[in-house]
């Protein structure tokens, strides 16, 4: 199920139609509550997730302090009974949505309009659904894409500031450190910024601490994931894995937002999936980076030979529903734990 798919499912989902047994919240683990929040897809094999309110509650359970969620289709009603309970619970709320169309507007705004009512701190979006070395099979393909996502981010530039809410863009495997820095910076709107993801760009060979370094400045959300790797014929392999078992230094990549951009929430996104094919190794990967060169392969193949998990990833497509609920759970709660207890990401 791709990103599309899962917020059209988010947008529908509603706090009161599930099964009880969905409905019924987690106990929240004992200790204080991580700062950190949680990225619906961190849990989107679980109804509960397709629900804000829902999603909200149960992250609370969880020990989370805030969460990032669709909210395409929530009613005014519900709109305001989400700030409210936000509010109550002392969590922040972050909206995921798509960049306005070139031709239609109308959408993107009713989101915003929404988002606002409903109190959240940012909006995230993304430019590409998909990765970069896998949608586009021309370099002409490419070029047209990055002039209809600058138009597009163009449109959303107004419509956030008029709502005074700030809009992070994420590296979706599709912008280079290089291309996404001076999209930053070509943008004239201060309520336009990133999305900061701490491991995407791996997979477009760029060095993750380099990335942050670079976009930090801009960042007006985050996020927060760990990294393991392995070597395959066409490339690498490359998994979210929970917190503190991957390669990312993420003391330092934390410290590094913190100082640059105080105000940016971490949020969790910790997909338990299997691990993604990187076939830098073959000819179609390179079609849409005339501007790598063998510098950046050589770096990043050795930083895998480097760093290659002493464990196969984790596969996950071979369990059962039950299976997978209760291991996302897991993932998301060892998160907590340590963002808590390693990164000082800690509930005032």
């Amino acid at each position: 199920m791709n990103r599309r798919v899962f917020l059209q499912r988010v947008a529908a989902g509603s706090a009161t139609g599930l099964p009880a047994i969905f409905a019924a919240a987690t106990p929240r683990p004992a200790g204080a509550r991580s700062s950190m929040g949680i990225v619906a897809y961190s849990l989107m094999s679980d109804p509960r997730s397709k629900s804000a309110l829902q999603m909200l509650e149960w992250c609370h359970a969880l020990g989370a302090g805030g969460v990032q969620v669709g909210l395409d289709s929530l009613a005014e009603s519900d709109t305001a009974r989400l700030r409210e309970r936000a509010e109550a619970l002392n969590m922040y709320l972050e909206v995921i949505t798509d960049l306005p169309k070139v031709n239609d507007t109308g959408e993107f705004e009713q989101v915003v309009g929404a988002a606002k009512r409903a109190g959240a701190v940012a909006i995230r979006t993304a430019c590409l659904s998909g990765r970069r070395y896998e949608t586009f099979s021309t370099l002409e393909e490419w070029n047209r894409f990055v002039e209809e996502a600058r138009v597009r981010i163009r449109l959303a530039a107004p419509i956030v500031e008029k709502h005074k809410i700030p809009l992070g863009i994420e590296n979706h495997k599709d912008w280079t450190a290089d291309d996404f820095a001076k999209l930053l910076k070509d943008c004239s709107s201060e309520h336009v910024g990133a999305c900061l993801d701490f491991g995407n760009n791996i997979s477009l060979l760029d060095d993750a601490q380099e990335l942050v370094d670079a976009i930090a400045p801009y960042a007006v959300t985050t996020h927060v994931k760990d990294m393991a790797v392995e070597e395959y014929d066409d490339g690498f392999l490359l998994s979210e894995v929970p917190l503190g078992e991957g390669k990312l230094d993420l003391a330092r990549i934390v410290e590094t937002v913190r100082k640059a951009r105080p105000r940016a929430k971490f949020s969790l996104e910790m997909i338990t999936r299997d691990p993604l094919k990187i076939p830098c190794l073959t000819e179609k990967y390179w079609v849409a980076f005339p501007e790598r060169n063998g510098k950046f392969l050589a770096q990043t193949l050795a930083w895998v030979h480097a760093h290659r998990s002493a464990q196969p990833l984790p596969r996950v497509t071979v369990l059962e529903t039950p299976a997978r609920l209760k291991l996302e759970e897991e993932n998301v709660k060892k998160c907590l734990a340590f963002a808590r207890d390693k990164l000082g990401l800690v509930s005032a």
